[in-house]
């Protein structure tokens, strides 16, 4: 969440201002302030139309989701080559945790009531020391194991050392409380038993689950193979370096893409410029050896935009050819023909955005991620809804994508959010899906996520 102090006062002049939304035509509208879009509704009517025109946004996801046929095979991986994997099974301990009984405090493992005569030291590693008779009490660290016979972990803070007359030393309580049967003791198996399902399949593995793993005796995770995407960046006019010249300007999307696609699970094998030459396309369509394909640019049907040829031209299938979204309508989604000296028919697929940064994105949220994260075993998620803080302007009959912030009183659009344009999206904490015919402030939007890297 952004500040409303923060950011925003700093730099009015990124707001986009709110406009009146106008009187929705007749027709049902597709979607509702208070109702998400219908994601389950692309049916056989719809497929039965094919591939030559656009799809309406939330048919197009679904679609893209569907392609994916299922999620990829499952590997093990070992836990340091796991994080932002999807568990392909579930995770289960292999231990009680924890192991045995420990001291949840640094203080002394006492038997019995006190006072009680004191008998050396236990850390936190060391193995089980002999029994403790009723009356005795040892020195304990935190985490360290417990010795037979404690009854419970008298605190630092409330224990009193003092000789005896025998030269020894007794403990006593000055505790405000009665030292309780069981106090400060983690017993064993507290918050599993070995055998138990900590996890279910579909988890996504974050820094915590690699803990958890760790803790519960695992050297490995079974996850699903992430998809592996090679970026084809489409172009002579593009610069690698340096200041747009000879009308010639800088690439973006080499910089900006690799790691938005890693956000939604992808593992990136390779970035390579294409010029504008259908048989050099061609060529690389056919010999990537990647689970996806992402081309940027050569969608529309410009002069040099080969794309729809090279597909036809190597028999690959349209599944999503135009997308009534705004930005970034020219996307393509295709099932590729396997790879040449492919030595088995994978599953392959090409994902074509549009040329221009911000529509480039939009096709990535509209068609790549939920692609990458059906192939990746993702569960679909929840439509994230927040309160629109203004109105936001809609087309009569496409869906806008918007870079927004999101502070406390609700999504607020950015300005500069026009197709060829980079600065909203910038400062972006997520992309508004603005229903045709737009919504009115106070109703409710649904924001996609931006990858953060």
């Amino acid at each position: 969440m952004t500040a409303d102090t923060d950011l925003l006062d700093a730099y009015p002049f990124l707001v986009r201002e709110s406009a009146v939304v106008p009187e929705p035509g007749p027709g049902p509208r597709s979607a509702a302030a208070d109702v998400p879009y219908d994601y389950d509704g692309d049916t056989d009517a719809e497929q039965d139309r094919g591939s030559d025109s656009p799809l309406p946004w939330p048919q197009a996801r679904h679609r893209a989701r569907r392609a994916a046929g299922g999620p990829l095979p499952a590997v093990c991986l070992p836990l340091a080559d796991a994080l932002g994997g999807i568990l392909a099974e579930p995770l289960a301990s292999l231990t009680d945790l924890p192991a045995f009984d420990t001291s949840a405090m640094d203080g002394w493992a006492v038997s019995g009531p006190g006072p009680w005569l004191l008998e050396g030291q236990l850390l936190a590693g060391q193995p089980t020391a002999a029994a403790l008779a009723d009356g005795t009490a040892v020195r304990i660290a935190t985490g360290a194991q417990l010795p037979p016979g404690a009854t419970a972990v008298l605190r630092r803070e409330d224990g009193s050392v003092r000789p005896d007359r025998t030269g020894g030393l007794l403990l006593y309580d000055r505790g405000a409380n009665p030292l309780d049967h069981g106090r400060d003791i983690r017993p064993r198996g507290q918050e599993c038993r070995s055998g138990e399902p900590l996890l279910p399949p579909g988890t996504p593995v974050t820094p915590a689950v690699l803990g958890l793993a760790a803790a519960a005796g695992c050297d490995g995770l079974p996850v699903h193979r992430p998809p592996t995407v090679e970026l084809l960046i489409l172009g002579d006019e593009l610069l690698d370096s340096g200041l747009p010249r000879d009308g010639r300007i800088r690439d973006a999307l080499g910089p900006l893409l690799p790691s938005w696609l890693r956000g939604y699970g992808a593992r990136i094998t390779a970035v390579r410029r294409v010029g504008d030459d259908l048989g050099l396309l061609r060529g690389a369509l056919l010999r990537s050896p990647a689970d996806v394909v992402v081309t940027t640019g050569g969608t529309a049907a410009g002069p040099v935009d080969f794309l729809h040829r090279a597909l036809t031209d190597i028999g690959a299938k349209l599944l999503v050819n135009g997308v009534r979204v705004r930005p970034g309508h020219p996307m393509v989604l295709a099932a590729l023909p396997p790879a040449q000296e492919s030595q088995e028919p994978v599953r392959r697929h090409l994902i074509g955005l549009p040329g221009n940064p911000l529509a480039a994105v939009a096709g990535a949220a509209t068609l790549a991620e939920p692609l990458l994260r059906a192939l990746a075993g993702c569960r679909p998620a929840d439509p994230y809804l927040v309160e629109a803080a203004v109105a936001f302007p809609g087309h009569p009959e496409d869906t806008r994508l918007v870079p927004v912030v999101l502070p406390e009183r609700g999504a607020v659009p950015l300005a500069f959010d026009g197709p060829a344009m980079l600065r909203g999206l910038a400062l972006a904490e997520g992309l508004a899906v603005v229903p045709p015919g737009g919504l009115a402030a106070g109703a409710r939007v649904e924001v996609l996520d931006v990858p953060a890297g």
